[in-house]
């Protein structure tokens, strides 16, 4: 059973900077897409920032704020995130997707990141 995991989320400042990781219980190599996903109260939930080992791409609101990264031997995949504003304020989701018929999405639980004076 392959479980992700987040940590990261906090209460920042305008401004401020977290980085959000999640942590595979299997090898990061069990997936072809890795990807952050968040969802605000009353919004649905949607793309941030999504990598293979090749390419990343990220939303127009995460650009030249958000690096999408991963560490390979700690199974690990980050999000950095700089230059928080309020409207970045949600639960944000690790993905992963192995490309099969159908495509298979695996979800970790959700951390809460606020911004907020």
């Amino acid at each position: 059973q392959v479980q992700l995991v987040e940590s990261g989320g906090g209460l920042v400042q305008p401004g401020g900077s977290l980085r959000l990781s999640c942590t595979a219980s299997g090898s990061l190599a069990s997936f072809d897409v890795m990807g952050w996903y968040r969802q605000a109260p009353g919004k649905q939930r949607e793309l941030v920032a999504a990598m293979s080992d090749s390419v990343r791409n990220y939303a127009a609101s995460a650009k030249g704020r958000f690096a999408i990264s991963r560490d390979v031997a700690k199974n690990t995949v980050y999000l950095q995130m700089n230059s928080l504003k309020p409207e970045d304020t949600a639960v944000y989701y690790c993905n992963g997707k192995i490309w099969a018929s159908p495509v298979y999405d695996y979800w970790g639980p959700g951390t809460q990141v606020t911004v907020s004076s």
